[in-house]
């Protein structure tokens, strides 16, 4: 019984610490995303369109 139990607790362990490397990667690569999201936001240039030519 008590090798049963020592696998069971090293397989939830090892579920745990894989879990939260998981979450380990995936939020600081969130946040990355949304900073490039937002740097790509203020950057875009939305401003006045100058028409080449003669003026009116």
């Amino acid at each position: 019984m008590g090798t049963l139990l020592s696998h069971a607790t090293l397989l939830m362990v090892a579920t745990v610490l894989f879990a939260v490397l998981a979450l380990d990667i995936s939020v600081p690569a969130l946040v990355l995303s949304a900073m490039a999201l937002s740097r790509w936001m203020v950057t875009l240039d939305l401003g006045p369109v100058e028409w080449k030519g003669q003026a009116a």
